[in-house]
C-alpha cells in the first residue's frame, strides 16, 4: 500500500510545490485533480486543474518523470462529473472532458482514471441504470483503447438541495454495484471510500467482503452523524444536514477494521486522503494540517 493525497484542495498551487510538499511529509503517492481549467468550482473541491488535459505526450511523459524523480506515485487523475446529467449539453461537455483525461492517463503511463457513473437526480436508480448502459459503453471502450481502467466512487452525491433527491451518483449501493460490475467489471473498478456508507447505513465490512476484489482505488475520509441534525430532519433527508465529513480518525470509522477487511480482501493499493473537513479550511496552512492529521492516524495501518 501507499498513502498519499488527492490534490484538490490545492486549486491554486502548482502541481510541483503540491509535490514537494507531499512528498516533504512523508506521503507516498498523489491523486492529481484534472477538472477543466475553465470550469471554475461548480461545487465544494471541484475545479481544480493541475493538469491541462491538452498538453503533448512528450509533456505528459515529462510531468510523470518529474512526479517519479520526487518519489511519488500517481495512483490516478481525478474528474468526478456527472456523465448522466440531465443537461444533453452539459452531460456531452463533461464527457468530452473525461474522454481527454483517459488519454492523458495513457499519456503518463497512469492506468486508472477515477470518476463518477452520474445520475438525474430527477429520476429512480433503475431508470438511470437504463441511462447509465446508454452512455458509458462508448466511454468504457475508449478507455480500453487507450489502455486505462476506470474506477467509480461509491458516493451518491447527495449534499445540497440542488442534488435533490436521487443524488447525481447512481453506483453507491451493493445491488446497483453488482449491475455495475456484471455488465463492465473487465474495464470498471470501484474507488472505495468507506464514509459514504456510514449514513447510508451499510455495513461497511461487509460491503469490503463482497466488493474488495473489484476495489481498484481507495479514499481515505472518514465522516460522522450530527445526531442532532438526524433528530431534526430524519434518515428522509437523505443525509442533508446530518452527515459531516472528517479527516480520518475524527469521524465515526473504525480504521482498524476497514484495513483488517481490505488487507483480508486482498487489496494492496493507494489510500489517498479525501480532504472534505469543514473545520480544517480557509488557508493552506489548514489544509496542510488536515491531511497531516489524517496521515498520522492512517499511517501505522499501511506498510
Amino acid at each position: 500500500m501507499k498513502l498519499g493525497l488527492l490534490t484538490a484542495p490545492f486549486p491554486d498551487t502548482a502541481l510541483g510545490e503540491v509535490a514537494d510538499w507531499a512528498r516533504s511529509a512523508g506521503f507516498e503517492a498523489l491523486e492529481i485533480a484534472c477538472w477543466p481549467k475553465t470550469s471554475g468550482a461548480s461545487r465544494r473541491y471541484a475545479g481544480t486543474s493541475h493538469i491541462d488535459v491538452d498538453i503533448s505526450a512528450a509533456e505528459a511523459k515529462d510531468i510523470a518523470a518529474g512526479l517519479a524523480g520526487k518519489g511519488l506515485a500517481v495512483s490516478g487523475l481525478g474528474f468526478y462529473p456527472n456523465p448522466l446529467h440531465p443537461d444533453r449539453t452539459h452531460r456531452e461537455a463533461v464527457i468530452d472532458h473525461l474522454k481527454k483525461v483517459i488519454v492523458l492517463a495513457s499519456r503518463m503511463g497512469v492506468s486508472l482514471v477515477n470518476t463518477f457513473c452520474g445520475g438525474d437526480a430527477s429520476k429512480h436508480v433503475d431508470a438511470n441504470w437504463e441511462d447509465a448502459q446508454k452512455v458509458w459503453p462508448a466511454i468504457i471502450a475508449h478507455a480500453r483503447e487507450h489502455g486505462v481502467k476506470l474506477a467509480f466512487e461509491n458516493c451518491p452525491m447527495i449534499f445540497s438541495y440542488d442534488e435533490w433527491p436521487g443524488g447525481h451518483n447512481i453506483a453507491y449501493s451493493p445491488y446497483i454495484w453488482r449491475r455495475i460490475l456484471e455488465a463492465w467489471g473487465g474495464d470498471v473498478g470501484m474507488n472505495f471510500d468507506p464514509s459514504h456508507l456510514v449514513w447510508q447505513m451499510i455495513d461497511k465490512e461487509r460491503f469490503i467482503r463482497e466488493f474488495g476484489k473489484n476495489m481498484l482505488h481507495v479514499h481515505a475520509k472518514d465522516l460522522m452523524i450530527d445526531h442532532d441534525g438526524l433528530y431534526e430532519r430524519g434518515i428522509l433527508s437523505a443525509g442533508i444536514g446530518w452527515q459531516v465529513p472528517r479527516m480520518p480518525g475524527l469521524g465515526d470509522i473504525d480504521w482498524s477494521r476497514i484495513f483488517s477487511g481490505l488487507y483480508r480482501a486482498g487489496y494492496d493499493g493507494p489510500v489517498i486522503i479525501e480532504h472534505e473537513d469543514r473545520r480544517f479550511e480557509g488557508t493552506d496552512e489548514k489544509v496542510k494540517r488536515g491531511f497531516l492529521l489524517a496521515r498520522d492516524v492512517l499511517r501505522p495501518f499501511i506498510k
